[in-house]
């Protein structure tokens, strides 16, 4: 045993020894240590939320976890060494060993700050499962707008502490030493700052959610996510566009998903020939193939509207249930094809150079050419 006393380097073979059977014990167990903390957790976290499922909590924690666990133990049992002298040479003006110190302070740091974040999201995704299945919007909402902002405060503070012990850097003399610089980089990120503002005002006035269907500066679309700096919305032509947060509080928005009806306006340009029984007997046939279609037209209103030389305009509007646009606009053209065929079947004519026009409520709308007659 008298070689496990031997000293190579100012440490002994045994003092070597330990230090290679930790690092190789972690190594070898760590994933199975990684299964059984995050397992510990998850047994934790189902008394709270019940029905979570462990998979994904092993899926989202067990890498960083692993990461987090080797860096660990293996800075803490080569802090148990001794330094050897001869390699304690000066690089930049600090010595080599104090660049070992600093360097895996740093590594710690990290593999801390990514476990953290990992922590975070899974909690995110318990806390969303749990309120889409209550059907909480403004909780959902409210769950990503503070997931984004603890990340961000995560990071922050990961950068503090890093500046602060692995550079010793003061960070409040760095901050108020900035003077004029750090004034003109206040003025830069002032809309940043504005943005961020808006944000919250959006949690809580709540103009719109997310999935809302909505319309700013003259595009339409769905919002997608609400962000801490601004708002994603997928438009109609299925582009994502980006919306500073401030544009969205400042400026007029349509919330199309809180409207209590979706509307449809059909006018129809008719000869003048017809006489009033033709167009009596023409309502009552629309109106009839209008009533067919059940209750989810709620209202309409079929009128004579206008006589002029030219033309004998008649104005049909149709109020339906806030149903899926999709589902809405199927029923349009229904009831347009419908409306089609029984004006062909009868010999109605159209104004020479009118059309037929289609509006609907949300700044959707469409013009279709005379297409019969």
């Amino acid at each position: 045993m008298e070689f496990l006393k031997y000293t190579l380097f100012d440490n002994t073979v045994s003092q070597y020894s330990l230090v290679v059977a930790v690092m190789l014990f972690v190594v070898f167990f760590k994933h199975i240590i990684s299964r059984y903390l995050a397992a510990f957790i998850s047994k934790m976290i189902s008394k709270q939320w019940p029905g979570i499922k462990k998979e994904q909590l092993v899926f989202l924690i067990v890498n960083p976890l692993n990461v987090f666990l080797v860096i660990t133990s293996t800075v803490i049992v080569l802090s148990t060494l001794t330094f050897p002298d001869v390699w304690n040479v000066p690089v930049f003006k600090v010595t080599l060993h104090l660049v070992f110190q600093k360097l895996g302070i740093a590594l710690l740091i990290l593999a801390l700050v990514r476990l953290l974040s990992r922590i975070l999201k899974f909690a995110s995704l318990v806390l969303k499962r749990d309120h889409i299945e209550k059907d909480e919007r403004a909780q959902f909402q409210l769950i990503l707008f503070f997931k984004d902002f603890i990340k961000a405060l995560i990071y922050t503070v990961g950068l503090i502490v890093l500046l602060k012990l692995v550079f010793e850097i003061d960070v409040r003399a760095l901050l108020g030493g900035l003077g004029i610089a750090g004034a003109a980089l206040a003025l830069a990120g002032r809309e940043s700052i504005e943005n961020i503002i808006a944000s919250f005002i959006i949690f809580l006035d709540k103009p719109f959610y997310t999935g809302d269907l909505v319309t700013i500066n003259s595009y339409t679309g769905t919002v997608e996510k609400i962000g801490l700096r601004s708002t994603r919305i997928r438009t109609l032509n299925k582009t994502l566009i980006t919306v500073p947060n401030k544009q969205m509080v400042d400026r007029v928005l349509d919330n199309l998903s809180f409207r209590t009806f979706r509307r449809a306006e059909i006018t129809l340009e008719l000869a003048t020939h017809h006489d009033s029984e033709t167009i009596k007997n023409l309502l009552g046939a629309l109106k009839t193939i209008v009533d067919e279609k059940g209750n989810i037209i709620t209202e309409k209103t079929f009128l004579v509207t206008d006589l002029k030389k030219d033309g004998i305009t008649l104005k049909i509007e149709l109020l339906t249930s806030p149903v899926p646009i999709t589902e809405f606009n199927e029923l349009k053209q229904e009831v347009l094809l419908e409306f089609i065929d029984h004006l062909q079947s009868q010999n109605i004519e159209f104004a020479s150079g009118n059309n037929i026009i289609i509006q609907e409520a949300g700044g959707e709308a469409a013009t279709k050419p005379s297409p019969i007659i």
